[in-house]
C-alpha cells in the first residue's frame, strides 16, 4: 500500500513543487495540500496520514507550533529556507529536515527514510520481541541538514540528542536492524538499518564496501585486494561493491 501524506505550505510555488515531487514517487499518495496550517490542523484531528510535509515559516501559526499542538503525529518532514530551526525541529521528533531550495534527489532520500521507518515499524510489530542487546542502544540516527557540508549527525537517546562529528566516524557495521558506529571517541549502537543510514551520509565522505560495512574515506590507511585497513582493523571488500569502491577511491 502507498504511504499517505499531506503538504502544508503557504507559498504557492513551493507547494506546487512539493506536489510534483510527491506525484513522481509511486509509493506516495497525496491526500491533500494546505496553504493554511490551521486547516491542516483541523484535518488531522479527524484523519490520519503516514507523512506530513510542513513548512516552518507560515502565517497564523508556524510549522513548529503545528507540531507542538498535534496529538497524534505522523512522520514529520520539515521544509524551510531558514537553517536555524533545524535543532528545534529535531527536538520535536522530526524525521527529517529539508533546506530550500529542495532538489528532487534530496526529497527522495527523505522519503526513502520515511518509507523504511514505516515498513520497519510494521515488520517489528509482526515479529516476536528481539533479545536485549547488552550495550547502549540508540533508537534512531538523525542527520543534520542545516549545513550543506553535513559536519555532524545527531543521535537520539530518549529525549536527548547526542552529536557525533562525521569526521570522527571511522566505519559503520550493520547487523539486521542495527548499526554500530565506530568513532575515534566511542562505539555507538543504533536501531537503524545500514541501508537507511547509507542514504543519509555524504557520498563524498563515505562508501559501502560490503553488505555489512560502510567506511569513511578519511580513515582508510591502506587498500588490499579484498580488505580495507582502518587503524588495526581489516574490513572485507565484497565482490558486489569492489568495482564501485575502486572507482570511488580513484576519482
Amino acid at each position: 500500500m502507498p504511504h499517505t501524506c499531506i503538504i502544508v505550505e503557504d507559498e504557492p510555488l513551493a507547494r506546487s513543487l512539493m506536489e510534483t515531487y510527491v506525484k513522481k514517487v509511486p509509493y506516495l499518495q497525496l491526500v491533500q495540500s494546505f496553504s493554511d496550517p490551521l486547516k491542516a490542523l483541523d484535518f488531522l484531528r479527524d484523519n490520519t496520514v503516514d507523512i506530513l510535509f510542513s513548512d516552518i515559516q507560515m502565517p497564523e501559526i508556524t510549522g513548529i507550533t503545528l507540531l507542538k499542538i498535534l496529538q497524534k503525529k505522523p512522520l514529520i518532514i520539515l521544509t524551510t529556507a531558514y537553517s536555524e530551526y533545524a535543532i528545534e525541529g529535531y527536538e520535536l521528533d522530526v524525521l527529517d529536515y529539508l533546506l530550500k531550495p529542495i532538489t528532487f534527489e534530496r526529497f527522495l532520500k527523505s522519503v526513502e527514510k520515511a518509507s523504511l521507518r514505516l515498513n520497519t515499524t510494521v515488520s517489528v510489530q509482526q515479529q516476536p520481541q528481539a533479545p536485549v542487546i547488552q550495550e547502549k542502544v540508540i533508537k534512531e540516527v538523525i542527520i543534520n541538514q542545516a549545513d550543506a557540508t553535513q559536519a555532524f549527525i545527531f543521535v537520539k537517546d530518549g529525549t536527548k540528542l547526542v552529536k557525533i562529528r562525521l569526521s570522527e566516524i571511522m566505519y559503520i557495521e550493520g547487523l539486521k536492524d542495527y548499526v554500530t558506529i565506530y568513532t575515534t571517541q566511542q562505539k555507538v549502537v543504533a536501531l537503524q538499518t545500514l541501508k537507511a543510514l547509507e542514504a543519509q551520509l555524504p557520498e563524498t565522505q563515505f562508501v559501502r564496501i560490503h553488505n555489512s560495512y560502510i567506511v569513511a574515506l578519511e580513515w582508510i590507511e591502506s587498500v588490499h585486494r579484498e580488505k580495507v585497513q582502518i587503524g588495526k582493523v581489516f574490513l572485507p571488500i565484497s565482490d558486489t561493491y569492489r568495482k564501485a569502491f575502486k572507482e570511488f577511491i580513484e576519482r
